[in-house]
């Protein structure tokens, strides 16, 4: 009878396969054509954060500060999400942060269909190269591109929901908080501390290797 022994790569094979496959993400961002994004653009901008990490943010798209420096959440929308992290103790360096598109829409306009059909397939692969246990989508168009609903932000932001097995909540995007200066009981301040507070929750749980409660 003949023997099979079964090869697999073991885990420290797997970690440079892992970084060779987000070089390689990259570089097609880099060079992406995909939709006419690409005519306007100065900088695409991939996202910045550690790729082994718990949490992954997903924002809309690049502003024009990003657009020139090929970072994301470098405005003051972005200036604005450093300073809820750090109240709320998550540093930004140990999340990673990235949009739904990689490249500027015009007059910083919500992405068309197209454009974000044409990025989807680099999100998609930094999520699944990340494989974050937490999702956070800043605004109305990464909650209803991740899952899929018609519900607007403010039925669906401090919520948790449960996407391919990871966990996710909506929250508004700092760029709709600037807009609000008041930070009253149940204003949007007030709300994004209470929800972002969750967040710090969930992640401790998790990161002490505790099992957190179902979505």
């Amino acid at each position: 009878m003949t023997s099979w022994i079964s090869l697999s790569p073991s885990g420290n094979e797997q970690e440079q396969k892992k970084e060779e496959l987000w070089r390689d993400l990259q570089a097609q961002v880099a060079q992406c054509t995909r939709c006419p994004l690409a005519s306007t653009r100065t900088r695409t901008v991939f996202g910045e954060g550690p790729r082994k990490t718990t949490i992954l943010f997903i924002g809309e798209g690049p502003g024009a500060d990003e657009d020139a420096s090929g970072k994301p959440f470098v405005g003051k929308a972005g200036q604005l999400l450093t300073k809820i992290l750090e109240a709320a103790g998550i540093p930004r360096q140990d999340v990673f942060i990235t949009n739904i598109v990689k490249c500027r829409p015009p007059g910083n306009r919500v992405p068309t269909l197209e454009e974000t059909f044409a990025c989807d397939r680099f999100l998609q692969a930094q999520i699944a190269l990340v494989s974050p246990r937490i999702l956070i989508c800043l605004g109305n168009t990464p909650t209803k591109w991740i899952l899929k609903t018609s519900e607007g932000i403010t039925k669906t932001r401090g919520k948790w929901f449960n996407w391919k097995g990871i966990f996710v909540m909506p929250l508004f995007h700092p760029s709709y908080l600037l807009r609000y200066q008041s930070s009253t009981v149940g204003s949007p301040k007030h709300l994004t501390w209470t929800d972002i507070k969750a967040v710090k929750e969930k992640w401790l749980a998790l990161e002490k290797g505790g099992v957190a409660e179902d979505a």
